[in-house]
Formats: structure tokens, sequence, C-alpha cells
């Protein structure tokens, strides 16, 4: 993934949506491995935000998020997105047992421009990546209180477009996401000046 597009104290909306993704593909990662969804041997460990990572080296997987947040970046850079989730299921029942919103809110920005295509924000790189360096910390406790993913589990991910965003013939429409007993989570935001981003964990309480 090239790093954000960022001149001198200079972030564009492309730069941004790139720094977004950046943090989706890492992220995501991480939820993988923290909850178990795949065996620990299916993963490498790499630097960034000046955490350790857990990242997986399955091609699928890998293929599948890159077409996934190549999507996401094209979109998220003309703001057509204002959520990513991300979809637990028990993978017999089919039962959505948690999902991971990453919710985006476009920000005004404090560049000059009054073109909302060619908005900026002068937000330091460093900041943007302390914020998001939190936010994965969040992530990785969040298994102390989660419940015990103790069956096989697939994960999906869904891209919530603005109205009218013309959909690629390979994606699919797809409803909303329903979990029985929910209980939600939500961890602390980023912003890049341009994009707010929250994520929030919903999953199933324990019967």
């Amino acid at each position: 993934m090239s790093t954000a597009q960022a001149t001198k104290n200079c972030i564009t909306l492309k730069g941004s949506a790139q720094i977004i993704v950046e943090y989706l593909k890492y992220g995501i990662n991480s939820i993988l491995f923290q909850r178990g969804i795949y065996p620990a041997e299916n993963f490498d460990n790499t630097q960034q935000y000046g955490l350790t990572i857990l990242m997986s080296k399955d091609p699928k997987i890998t293929t599948f998020l890159q077409n996934v947040l190549k999507q996401t970046e094209e979109w998220l850079s003309k703001n057509m997105i204002n959520k990513i989730s991300m979809v637990i299921t028990n993978a017999h029942t089919k039962e959505v047992l948690e999902c991971w919103d990453f919710k985006m809110q476009a920000e005004a920005g404090d560049g000059e421009s009054n073109d909302p295509t060619k908005q900026t924000s002068s937000k330091q790189l460093s900041r943007i990546q302390n914020e998001i360096r939190d936010v994965m910390r969040q992530i990785s406790a969040t298994v102390s209180y989660l419940p015990l993913l103790d069956c096989i589990c697939t994960f999906d991910v869904m891209i919530h477009t603005l109205q009218n965003t013309e959909i690629p013939a390979q994606w699919d429409e797809t409803g909303a996401v329903f979990i029985q007993n929910a209980q939600a989570v939500q961890l602390r935001s980023f912003s890049t000046g341009l994009h707010k981003v929250d994520t929030v964990v919903n999953y199933k309480m324990s019967s």
C-alpha cells in the first residue's frame, strides 16, 4: 500500500482515503488474529504505527482484502462511503456473531478551496498515526471482554455506500446485518481532517 499522498502538511481527499484504507488493512487483519478466526501460524508479524501487528499470509485473504480496499479507497476519495462493516459469522449456522463497523464522516478540512473535491487538511501525519495507534491498541484489548468465538467462523466485508452509487458488476448488494441480543462498544475515533472514523464492535452477548 502506498503511503499517504501528503505534501508538506497538505493531505488531499485521495491522501485521506489512503490513510484510512491503510488503517482498515491493519485493523481487519488484527481482528482476524485477535478473534482467532484463523490459526495463529497463518499470520506474520509486521511493524506499523509503532506497534507489532499480525497480518494474514493466506493468499486468498490478502487478495480479497486488496480488492475490497481498492474499491473502498476509490469511493472514499469521492466521499461516497459512510461505513465499512466486517461481519463475523458462524460458518455452519450462518448466524452473525460480531460486526465491526468503521463509520466514516466527511469533514470540511482547512484548505482554501471552495471546491468540495479539492479540499485539503493540514493535520500532521504523525498526529493522525498516533490517533490510529490508540485505536489499534483498543482493538487488541477487546479480547479481554468479547465473548469467546468457540466455533468455526468466517468473515466478510461490506461497503455501505451513499445512494446513487454505481455498484460494479462483480459486487452484490446486501441487506442489513442483525445480531441477536447485541451489545455495542465504541472505540476511539481518529480524524485525518477530511474524514472522521469511528470504530464500533457489535457482538452477541453470551446467553
